[in-house]
């Protein structure tokens, strides 16, 4: 059932995923730091001056709910919260490093492992993409619905080159790589793409808030056996992802 809370948490996300993009281009507009962690993962200041400011509003807002975000060590006290926000300072770092305009702020909350509320800002293009469970998606003010294209030939599919033999086969386009995972999906759900593919080892910050907005959009976000991905588990990864509305859908997710 539709909760009135989850659209005050809406406009909330929405309103400081604004207010990061701001942050965030005042750094495009200037030298910033960079560094890497991990598996040579690229990091900047403006990811970390983002997740502070986003830490620090969101906590003050909600003070009950978990946090978990890519810029932040994880707390394993999030795994005892019904409810927890999932945030992407900069999902595409790497573009926003090297100065291309795919990225995104992602910013979503996820209750009892599925997410209810959820705000996506595209700032190089002023856009915000923002839904909240049974109340729809949106760009802006525009609702937004799927595709509803029926077969392969001339569909729009984006994602790892190796996923997409079987689409390019069936007379699909290839679209150039979109370097936010976020976006990739919410294009899905604006209808800008048709079908959408991730590999493996995607994570919860990568995933949350699109995954609302595709759900609202009327399109499906699964794994290639009908599995939704579930949120906040203790290892926030997730399988490889299939996403289109119907009836693509299901003729991406069998390969057929």
């Amino acid at each position: 059932m539709p909760d009135a809370d989850d659209l005050q948490l809406r406009d909330l996300m929405s309103d400081l995923a604004v207010r990061a993009g701001e942050i965030a281009m005042g750094y495009v507009r200037s030298s910033m730091r960079t560094w890497t962690k991990g598996h040579s993962s690229p990091v900047t200041e403006a990811d970390i001056a983002i997740d502070t400011f986003l830490k620090t509003e969101l906590r003050a807002a909600r003070p009950g709910f978990g946090w978990l975000s890519e810029e932040t060590a994880d707390d394993p006290a999030r795994l005892d919260r019904r409810e927890v926000f999932i945030v992407d300072p900069i999902d595409g770092t790497r573009a926003f490093a090297g100065g291309l305009p795919d990225w995104t702020i992602s910013v979503a909350v996820v209750r009892d492992g599925r997410p209810v509320a959820a705000a996506l800002a595209e700032p190089e293009a002023g856009r915000v993409f923002t839904a909240a469970r049974g109340h729809g998606a949106y760009l802006g003010n525009r609702r937004l619905a799927a595709s509803g294209r029926e077969s392969l030939a001339g569909a729009r599919v984006a994602g790892p080159k190796p996923m997409l033999d079987k689409a390019q086969r069936g007379g699909a386009i290839l679209l150039p790589k979109v370097h936010s995972l976020a976006l990739r999906f919410a294009k899905v759900a604006a209808g800008e793409i048709d079908a959408a593919f991730a590999g493996g080892q995607s994570h919860d910050w990568d995933l949350a808030a699109a995954d609302l907005l595709v759900q609202e959009a009327g399109a499906s976000l699964t794994g290639f056996d009908g599995a939704v991905p579930v949120y906040n588990r203790p290892v926030p990864v997730h399988f490889p992802l299939v996403c289109a509305g119907s009836p693509l859908y299901d003729i991406v997710r069998r390969g057929s």
